[in-house]
């Protein structure tokens, strides 16, 4: 069925590099016309993609462009995306222009395709403004906010060994950038999650927009886990990672047993679940155990041959128990030995060469009530 209007409307302005600010910060909605296959590779946060070209419309129209010019490739495109599966693109539009009345268009350089689609709905009376530069523009913009923001946002880090519940502690503080939520990692060998990382556009796209949104409320301090310089496969933004190398660090204390009840909790019982929760539970816990073996191979060598392989005995029978009985009290011991003799020596010694930088000590609760009275509402 053909998609008519019974007006037609002047499109509004293009949004211009000044105003991409509070596009973004706002998180007016945005809709990316660029094929799927761009779009996976970095993207605006919050933004739909509802393509004009497929990926392999857009490979012909590119092809077409490089043989014969702009002309024969507007017409190629025109007749790929023409008939009933225009009127198709056209009428999933409108129902998103009508459901985000101040949503904004974007493609990747704010060209043709923008103008092609802001024209057809301008002519079906949902006239919408195109992001001035498109997608690479915005990225550009994305990019310098997250440097001068990252390198000179006041910050306060939160630290301590591993298992003492930092990232619950960052979580509780009313500001703060979650760096292993927004690269959906747990920041260590055995961090990885069910749902893949996002590509490092993404990432980066996600944190400047974080920032932009908390400096723009307020200029009190924002609050940032102590992480290496990367986050699973994700590199942290150098002028972030520098900055939050020089910030002020609270530390968290917890006793060990609480430590490895915590470090259960988190890399056994809820890895599992989710890995359960996506593939089933036989499947599922196959998924679970090797993701664990797999981590614990990945630091053979700094563990040392010997230690290992105690290491690793200790596990496959606690997911020998965990598997046969439901029981994952045995999990204790390989995470209590590995928190013991390989993460608390690398922690102290991080520690020991940034003692200058501690602003304070303490258990969970107080570390929340210090780091609240700091980073404010």
């Amino acid at each position: 069925m053909r998609v008519r209007s019974k007006r037609s409307a002047t499109p509004p302005a293009d949004i211009e590099p000044p105003g991409f600010d509070a596009l973004l910060w706002t998180g007016r909605p945005l809709l990316d016309l660029r094929a799927p296959i761009e779009y996976a590779r970095g993207s605006a946060p919050g933004s739909v993609n509802l393509p004009l070209l497929d990926d392999g419309a857009r490979a012909q129209v590119g092809l077409r462009y490089r043989e014969a010019g702009e002309v024969a490739a507007l017409a190629l495109g025109h007749e790929l995306v023409g008939g009933a599966l225009r009127e198709a693109r056209i009428a999933a539009w409108i129902a998103w222009c009508d459901a985000n009345p101040d949503g904004v268009l974007c493609c990747f350089r704010g060209g043709q395709r923008s103008r092609i689609v802001q024209s057809w709905l301008a002519e079906a009376g949902r006239p919408r403004a195109v992001v001035a530069g498109g997608y690479k523009s915005l990225r550009a913009h994305m990019g310098e906010r997250l440097a001068s923001l990252g390198a000179n946002v006041d910050l306060i880090v939160v630290g301590g060994r591993t298992g003492t519940g930092k990232t619950a502690v960052l979580q509780s503080l009313p500001r703060h950038i979650d760096l292993e939520g927004l690269a959906r990692h747990r920041g260590s060998a055995f961090g990885a999650r069910v749902d893949s990382q996002p590509a490092l556009a993404d990432f980066e796209n996600l944190l400047a927009v974080h920032l932009l949104r908390l400096t723009h409320a307020s200029r009190q301090a924002i609050a940032i886990e102590d992480e290496a310089t990367n986050v699973g496969q994700l590199t942290v933004p150098r002028d972030l990672h520098a900055n939050a190398s020089r910030s002020p660090i609270a530390v968290v204390e917890m006793p060990l047993e609480e430590r490895v009840t915590t470090t259960l909790r988190a890399y056994v019982l809820d890895a599992c679940s989710e890995r359960q929760s996506l593939h089933g539970e036989a499947l599922g816990f196959d998924s679970f155990a090797g993701h664990l073996t797999g981590a614990l191979a990945r630091i053979r060598k700094r563990l040392g041959g010997r230690r290992y392989e105690e290491i690793a005995k200790m596990l496959a029978d606690a997911l020998q128990k965990h598997r046969q009985r439901g029981e994952v009290d045995a999990h204790r011991r390989w995470i209590e030995r590995l928190l013991v003799e390989y993460y608390d020596p690398m922690y102290d010694y991080q520690l020991a060469t940034t003692a200058g930088r501690i602003a304070f000590r303490g258990d969970a609760d107080a570390v929340r009530a210090w780091g609240s009275r700091r980073v404010g509402a």
